[in-house]
């Protein structure tokens, strides 16, 4: 595959925004615990809010237009070309709920579901590379998708962004895997994203989805700080070789993760 603009691999998470029904609120939520500013929203693209730390441009905030939309994260995933994207979810039996369609001169985003119906997005780079900063303190970190259906889900990525799967089941304890683009070695070091396969101990109501990970400084502290502000904690923190984490949903319910890659338990 073609690589995409700005640095990101065809298939590499590179933006995530918030769909909130009251974006004043996710302003004060999100400003609070990760130190993020916002641009004012332009009322041609709907307000879209743009979110900033450190001056950089790490994640957006977006008003949801009806009311019956998810209030949930989504992660974009790079493509040199969309519509040929959307060829390929198409044929590989996903599902394009919105686009492809150009947002100005931004760039061309499509929103789509995979074979489990995890909603993710496309983002073809115009002048908006996305991420101008992630893997650091107040900025996007990692991803995944959880599913009931490991095999018809990988060979998705699979077809879709020619991803390789590696399977680290047996070391993670679940039914885990992590993605690596084309081209890389099928490492953990080289992953992008991953596969969590939903046991029996998650509710049978819970969609397939992706959560995204964002990283903080001191795992337990951003975990009591979401609280504070009206969030709450959906699995309280732990350690994993790769960092503390904890899943959170803010005050508007929306699921999201934090992970302090500093505080990696050491084998």
């Amino acid at each position: 595959m073609s690589a995409a603009t700005d640095g990101f691999t065809e298939g590499m998470p590179c933006w995530a925004d918030v769909m909130l029904p009251d974006l004043a609120a996710g302003k004060r939520f999100y400003g609070e615990l990760l130190d993020w500013t916002f641009e004012d929203g332009d009322p041609e693209y709907g307000y879209y809010t743009q979110a900033f730390h450190r001056g950089r441009n790490v994640a957006a905030l977006a008003p949801k237009p009806d009311g019956r939309m998810p209030t949930a994260w989504t992660v974009y995933f790079a493509s040199s070309d969309a519509a040929a994207t959307a060829r390929r979810i198409h044929a590989a039996g996903g599902q394009v709920v919105v686009g492809p369609m150009t947002v100005g001169e931004y760039g061309t985003m499509l929103t789509a579901a995979d074979p489990g119906g995890a909603v993710f997005g496309v983002w073809q780079a115009g002048s908006h590379g996305g991420f101008e900063e992630r893997g650091e303190p107040g900025s996007y970190g990692w991803t995944e998708v959880y599913t009931r259906d490991a095999k018809a889900v990988d060979a998705f990525y699979e077809q879709v962004f020619g991803f390789a799967t590696d399977d680290l089941s047996e070391e993670a304890g679940v039914e885990f895997a992590v993605w690596t683009p084309a081209g890389k070695p099928a490492t953990p070091e080289h992953a992008v994203g991953g596969r969590l396969v939903m046991s029996e101990g998650f509710p049978q109501e819970m969609p397939a989805h992706f959560l995204v990970y964002l990283v903080v400084d001191g795992c337990d502290g951003a975990a009591a700080t979401a609280v504070r502000l009206g969030g709450r904690v959906l699995r309280e923190p732990r350690d994993t070789p790769y960092g503390r984490f904890a899943v959170l949903a803010d005050d508007q319910g929306a699921d999201f993760a934090v992970i302090d890659p500093a505080q990696a338990r050491r084998e």
